[in-house]
C-alpha cells in the first residue's frame, strides 16, 4: 500500500497531510497544521521576512520527521500566494530544500484552484450539478465554477486575509475609514466575477479553509446555525457576524468559539469578503469542508500511481478538456493534432522494447503530439520554440509545472535542432530525464513524418522489428500518395540510428 504526503505552504498557515492508498481509496493516517504567517511581510514589503521563513522552515522540518516516520512513498509541496509574489521566494526554496530535501512547487492561482477542485470530488460526493467553490487563504481567494464534477470556470483573486488585513486594517478595532477601503476594495475585485457566477446559479456553495471554518463554528455558536451539521454559514448571518467583529478588539473576538487566538487578528478581513461573495454573487449562504489544498495533492498522486482511481479518471478527463482548449485557443486544426497523436501512441506501443521509457512518457507524447503546432500562433518563424515557451507557460490542466516543461520539451525538437544538454529546456533535466525527452521527442518526429501530408493519407501502418532493424509499412487509402511521408521518414533514418543505434525502414505496402 503506497502512503503519500502533502505540504501546502500557504500565506497564513502551514498544512501537512499523509495519506495510504488502499483499494483506490486515500485513507488519511496523519495530520499537521501550524500558522506561520509566511505571506504577512510580503504584503507590505514584497519580502518574506526572516523571522517568518525561520519559523516556517522549523515547522517544515516537524513535518519532515513525520513523513520520514510514515515512510511515505511521495512527497509533493507546494507553495502558494506569498512564495508567488515574494521577490526573495528562491532563497526561502533553497533552505528549504537543504534542511529537508524537498524541491517545492510553487503554484498558480489556477492550478491552485483546480488542486481544491480536485480534492473536494474525489473525496466528497456532490449531488448538485452545478458547485460553487471558494477558498480564501491568506493571499488569495480561488473560486471554481463545477459542473457535474467538471471544471468549467475559476478565477483566482488577490482577496486573502493576511494581505487584506496587513494592506488596511491598521488599528484595533479598526476604523471606519480602513472599513471603507477595505470594503470598497473587496467589492471591486468580486465585481470582476459576480456576474458570472450569479449567470451560473450555482446550486451548492462550499467554502474551505480555515476562515470557512470559523464563520461556521462561529455562526453555529452565536446563530444556532444547525444546517448541514452546524457547518454551514446563511448569507443574513454572515453579514451580522461581520459587522459584529468589525466593532470588537481583538481581545474579544478571540473569545467567540471557533475564531480562536491567531485567526481573530484576521478574521475581520476575511469576513468582508465572505460578505461580499455572498451578497454580491446573490448566494443564499456556504457549507464549509475541512478538505482543500493538500486534498487534492494526495489525490493527484493516487492518481499518478493508479490512474484507475476516482481521482485518476477525473484528471484524464481534465486534461483531455484543457489539450483541447488549448488547441481552439491557438487555432490548431484538431483533426491533424489527433492524427499526429494517434500515431505517436502507435509507435510508442509498438517499440516499446526499443525505447524503454516509462509509461507515464505515453500520455506526455500524446500531449505534445497535441499541442506540437501551437507555436505557429506566434510566429511560423521559429515555431518550435514558441510551442516550447507556451506548452511550458500555459495553463494546461491536470499537469505539474515539471510535466508540462516535459512535454514542452518533447514537442520542442522537430526541426532541424536536436536537443543536447547544454540547451536551457534539457539542462534542468537529469541525465536519464535528458535521454527520455530525445527517445519520446524521435518518436513524435516519426508521427509528423507520417502526417507530414495532411491529408489522411495512411489507411494502416505496420510496425516490424528485426533484429537490428526497425521497418514501417505504410498501406496507403485507395488512390492517395504517400510519397511525402516516405521523404520525410527517410530524413529521420540517420538520427533513428543514433538514438536506438537500429536501422529505420520505411516503404509503401
Amino acid at each position: 500500500m503506497p502512503t503519500f504526503a502533502a505540504v501546502d505552504i500557504g500565506s497564513n498557515s502551514v498544512r501537512l497531510k499523509i495519506a495510504r492508498l488502499k483499494s483506490g481509496r486515500l485513507k488519511d493516517i496523519y495530520e499537521d497544521r501550524e500558522v506561520t504567517r509566511l505571506g504577512e511581510s510580503v504584503f507590505r514589503s514584497g519580502l518574506l521576512s526572516p523571522q517568518a521563513i525561520a519559523e516556517t522552515v522549523k515547522v517544515l522540518r516537524r513535518f519532515h520527521r513525520a513523513v520520514q516516520e510514515a515512510a511515505a512513498d511521495s512527497v509533493r509541496v507546494a507553495a502558494t500566494s506569498a512564495t508567488r509574489d515574494a521577490r526573495n521566494s528562491r532563497a526561502f526554496l533553497e533552505w528549504v530544500r537543504s534542511t529537508t530535501g524537498w524541491n517545492v512547487e510553487i503554484i498558480s492561482g489556477l492550478e491552485e484552484a483546480r488542486l481544491i477542485h480536485l480534492g473536494l470530488t474525489s473525496s466528497w460526493r456532490v449531488q448538485s450539478r452545478r458547485v460553487l467553490m471558494m477558498d480564501l487563504g491568506g493571499g488569495s481567494c480561488e473560486l471554481t465554477l463545477s459542473e457535474h464534477g467538471h471544471i468549467r470556470d475559476t478565477v483566482s483573486l488577490p482577496l486573502g486575509a493576511v494581505r487584506l488585513t496587513s494592506d488596511f486594517l491598521k488599528h484595533d478595532p479598526p476604523r471606519k475609514s480602513e472599513l471603507q477601503q477595505l470594503r470598497g476594495f473587496v467589492a471591486r475585485e468580486v465585481s470582476r466575477t459576480a456576474g458570472r457566477i450569479a449567470r451560473f446559479k450555482p446550486q451548492t456553495v462550499i467554502a474551505t479553509s480555515g476562515t470557512a471554518e470559523a464563520i461556521a463554528v462561529a455562526c453555529r455558536g452565536m446563530y444556532k446555525s444547525k444546517a448541514a451539521g452546524g457547518n454551514s454559514a446563511g448569507r443574513a448571518q454572515v453579514q451580522r457576524l461581520a459587522k459584529k467583529l468589525s466593532r470588537l478588539p481583538i481581545s474579544e473576538r478571540r473569545k467567540i468559539p471557533g475564531i480562536g487566538t491567531r485567526r481573530a487578528e484576521i478574521i475581520v478581513a476575511g469576513m468582508a469578503v465572505y460578505a461580499e461573495l455572498l451578497e454580491r454573487c446573490r448566494l443564499s449562504g456556504f457549507r464549509y469542508s475541512p478538505l482543500g489544498l493538500r486534498d487534492g495533492l494526495l489525490a493527484q498522486m493516487a492518481a499518478d500511481y493508479d490512474h484507475g482511481t476516482r481521482s485518476g479518471k477525473q484528471i484524464e478527463s481534465e486534461r483531455s478538456e484543457s489539450v483541447l482548449a488549448a488547441l481552439k485557443h491557438y487555432h490548431v486544426d484538431a483533426n491533424h493534432a489527433m492524427q499526429v497523436r494517434d500515431s505517436s501512441l502507435q509507435l510508442f506501443s509498438a517499440l516499446k522494447t526499443i525505447h524503454r521509457l516509462p509509461p507515464e512518457y505515453g500520455e506526455w507524447l500524446s500531449a505534445a503530439a497535441m499541442l506540437n503546432e501551437v507555436g505557429d500562433y506566434v510566429n511560423r518563424t521559429g515555431h518550435h520554440r514558441h510551442t516550447y515557451y507556451i506548452i511550458s507557460h500555459s495553463e494546461i490542466l491536470g499537469y505539474t509545472p515539471q510535466q508540462r516543461r516535459i512535454i514542452a520539451a518533447i514537442a520542442r525538437y522537430l526541426g532541424k535542432t536536436r536537443p543536447t544538454s547544454s540547451d536551457a529546456p534539457m539542462k534542468w533535466l537529469t541525465p536519464a530525464g535528458r535521454e527520455h525527452v530525445k527517445k519520446a521527442s524521435l518518436l513524435l518526429r516519426l508521427a509528423r513524418a507520417l502526417n507530414l501530408s495532411r491529408t489522411s493519407a495512411i489507411q494502416k501502418l505496420n510496425v516490424s522489428l528485426r533484429s537490428g532493424s526497425v521497418a514501417l509499412r505504410i498501406v496507403p487509402k485507395r488512390n492517395a500518395s504517400v510519397d511525402l511521408e516516405l521523404w520525410a521518414l527517410e530524413k529521420e533514418r540517420a538520427y533513428f540510428r543514433e538514438v536506438f543505434g537500429r536501422e529505420l525502414s520505411a516503404a509503401a505496402a
